[in-house]
């Protein structure tokens, strides 16, 4: 308890770090990753192929070799002296949006093709189609996944704390440099994730109640 009581304010930094690093990426995971689904459904042959390969490109490159391409490689391409937590968002966020993606695809599928069809003889177009009939009755299915994509997040940007971003999994570097107990830190920071990984399942079977989930 000493250990935590001693350095409240770092266990509470790390905390606000990780929440804001999950919450940011989570934004960028789930409008990219929708709008990479809607490429994958889409009738237009170019998109189609785009969004198989940000697919297929993300979902089999390892996070922390992301994690190294976007802090190493692309700053000196693109974006020179872009911030650490910017790029630590954009890696957690497109890596995320691969599998929000396929998510998003299933529930997709999972919608009758007579509801767009039939969208389509009163004279809608693809993307009304999409977003007015298909994606609100694909959400239903999507949110147990969703729900554990986010978890997954959650516990994925403790990486980011190896490219200097203050976040839990960093807080436990800090505290052993200073020679306290490893075990004992590490205790305090699963304890934390436990505390997120809870407050995230829990919005999402409200959300799921909410939208009357079939059991």
């Amino acid at each position: 308890m000493n250990v935590l009581l001693d350095n409240l304010e770092l266990f509470r930094e790390g905390l606000v770090g990780t929440v804001s690093l999950t919450a940011a990426s989570a934004v960028i995971a789930l409008v990219v990753g929708v709008l990479i689904a809607g490429f994958r459904v889409s009738p237009v042959p170019p998109l189609r192929i785009f969004g198989t390969a940000w697919v297929t490109l993300l979902r089999n490159t390892p996070l922390t070799l992301l994690f190294m391409m976007m802090f190493f490689v692309l700053p000196e391409i693109v974006f020179p002296g872009m911030s650490s937590y910017v790029l630590a968002v954009l890696a957690l966020g497109f890596y995320t949006s691969a599998f929000v993606c396929e998510a998003v695809r299933s529930g997709i599928n999972t919608v009758p093709l007579g509801q767009a069809e039939a969208a389509r003889s009163i004279g809608m177009t693809f993307v009304q189609t999409l977003t007015s009939i298909v994606l609100p009755q694909a959400t239903r299915t999507v949110l147990p996944p969703l729900s554990s994509i986010m978890i997954a997040l959650t516990k994925n940007s403790a990486i980011a704390g190896a490219f200097d971003n203050m976040e839990l999994f960093n807080v436990q570097k800090v505290l052993s440099d200073k020679g306290f107990e490893v075990m004992v830190i590490f205790v305090w920071v699963a304890i934390a994730y436990l505390i997120l990984v809870f407050l995230i399942s829990g919005l999402f079977r409200l959300l799921e109640r909410r939208l009357g989930v079939a059991r």
